[in-house]
């Protein structure tokens, strides 16, 4: 059967996924992560950026008449709105017409809204396209993690995606600094250091887009879609160019899986797929995404307006507290990433999840008691957000590995989606008036919302999470395409 683009659909048997699956980790790898990863560095630098300036943005002379509220609340909410419903339109496109159109597509529109938000003269127009920043954004999440764990060694994917999701917070950390020096009205001017800010997002994103015109479609995508041809003679290519750097032959791959190819799954078949063949599974990404989205809320809402009330920190300083949180963040992912793929995914996703929802309740009870300062106070965020990150991290990791490849970017986007309303919508509305009422057990009773829900989570995992470490996609959920071969 033919296609109108040109590709004939057929049953086929490929080796494409054992062949990637096997392959040592080597420059071409690099590229990869280099190529996609860089994005979440621009998500935590946006997210940080707009934060920390809310307070130049609601100043006379600042070019905008807008007021702090409005930036950190509506701002803020149509930010997640986009990111929400760009990721569910884009993680379908994602699956229809494959990752790299996609993955080049979202990015040129983070690049344009991000360029629009720099030239803002009124509040409707930095409204607008803070949307369609989120837009591009929440799109990039489907499409980049489906690529991600399509195109790495089973060996390596697990701590691949975990330090990838968790280079978000070396974004922040620069966001954090950045804000720093482009407030200082001794450099720049009121109506020119936010904007510089914005700007400098899209001088980032044009050179990560050059980098990312030389990563490939995914191989795996190609052959379910009719271009098994295309999939043979790129797995070709990056087996040559490895074995040339390595300076020997690789392994013969031994797993063949046949499926019956296909050009696009509906919404109804990918709906039937997450929840009524896996509810388990699914029951475990909505756990997961929601938890570590209020727990973060829990810190990362309050946390300027805590050490500023609590602690007398002047504003100003308040990024300089933030980029230590933010190193910590990063810490967690980069130092933790390996045991997922070596004690596994189970006792990892658990104990982070258990263990950062504990130490939060301890934070909680000693900032109750008073005995914190506001240096303890970010040692002990520091410590509780290690560990909550690796955990958070892996959420992504969970739900971009445990269901059948056909349906990935779209479920990616569906439980990103969901945490990212609940944590970006609901979480402002709960955390923001119980931080800056000024009362410390209010602050204490939002910390151990977010610490709960996290050890809730890390109890779904314990008995729901998938020991998918070191195995092939494939094999963690077979492909839709691989079922109906069969029944044929």
């Amino acid at each position: 059967m033919s296609h109108s683009d040109g590709t004939r659909l057929g049953t086929i048997t490929t080796k494409v996924p054992a062949r990637l699956d096997r392959l040592p980790w080597s420059r071409w790898h690099w590229m990869i992560v280099i190529g996609l990863g860089t994005v979440w560095i621009l998500d935590g630098l946006e997210v940080t950026v707009v934060g920390n300036i809310a307070s130049r943005l609601s100043e006379d002379g600042s070019g905008l008449p807008i007021s702090d509220s409005q930036v950190t609340g509506l701002a803020a909410a149509l930010y997640v709105a986009g990111a929400c419903v760009g990721a569910l339109f884009f993680g379908w496109l994602t699956d229809r017409f494959g990752r790299k159109k996609l993955f080049l597509i979202t990015l040129a529109v983070y690049l344009v809204a991000t360029a629009m938000t720099a030239l803002s003269f009124s509040v409707w127009w930095f409204f607008l396209f803070r949307f369609f920043t989120g837009f591009g954004i929440g799109g990039e999440y489907a499409a980049i993690n489906s690529a991600i764990d399509e195109l790495i060694p089973s060996k390596y994917r697990g701590r691949v995606d975990l330090i990838i999701n968790g280079s978000y917070w070396l974004g922040a950390m620069g966001g954090a600094l950045l804000s720093v020096l482009a407030l200082n009205t001794d450099i720049f001017p009121k109506d020119i250091g936010w904007r510089l800010t914005f700007a400098l997002g899209v001088v980032l994103g044009l050179v990560i887009l050059l980098v990312r015109r030389h990563v490939p479609e995914s191989p795996r995508w190609m052959f379910i879609h009719g271009r098994s041809e295309g999939a043979e003679q790129l797995v070709d290519g990056v087996e040559k160019e490895i074995e040339q750097e390595k300076g020997r032959p690789l392994p013969e791959a031994e797993t063949a899986i046949t499926i019956e190819q296909r050009h696009s799954v509906g919404f109804v078949e990918i709906a039937r797929t997450l929840f009524r063949d896996y509810p388990k599974r699914a029951t475990l990404g909505f756990a997961l995404f929601i938890g570590q989205a209020f727990l973060y809320n829990a810190i990362t809402f309050g946390f300027g307006s805590i050490l500023v009330k609590f602690f007398d920190v002047s504003s100003g300083t308040t990024g300089y507290f933030f980029a230590v949180i933010a190193f910590g963040n990063f810490l967690g992912p980069l130092l933790l990433g390996r045991l997922f793929d070596t004690w596994g995914r189970r006792p990892m996703i658990a104990g982070t999840y258990i263990l950062s929802g504990l130490l939060l309740f301890g934070t909680a009870a000693l900032f109750g008691a008073g005995v914190l300062t506001a240096t303890t106070m970010t040692a002990c965020w520091c410590v509780v957000l290690f560990f909550a990150s690796a955990g958070a991290s892996s959420a992504y990791l969970t739900v971009s590995e445990i269901f059948p490849m056909e349906t990935r970017a779209m479920a990616i986007a569906f439980f990103y989606a969901i945490g990212t309303a609940a944590g970006g919508i609901s979480g402002p509305l709960i955390f923001s008036g119980l931080t800056a009422s000024g009362v410390v057990g209010d602050a204490v009773i939002a910390f151990c919302i977010g610490a709960a829900l996290m050890v809730i989570a890390g109890i779904v995992a314990v008995f729901f999470a998938v020991p998918a470490e070191q195995k092939s996609l494939e094999d963690i959920a077979t492909p839709l395409s691989a079922r109906k071969a069969e029944q044929a």
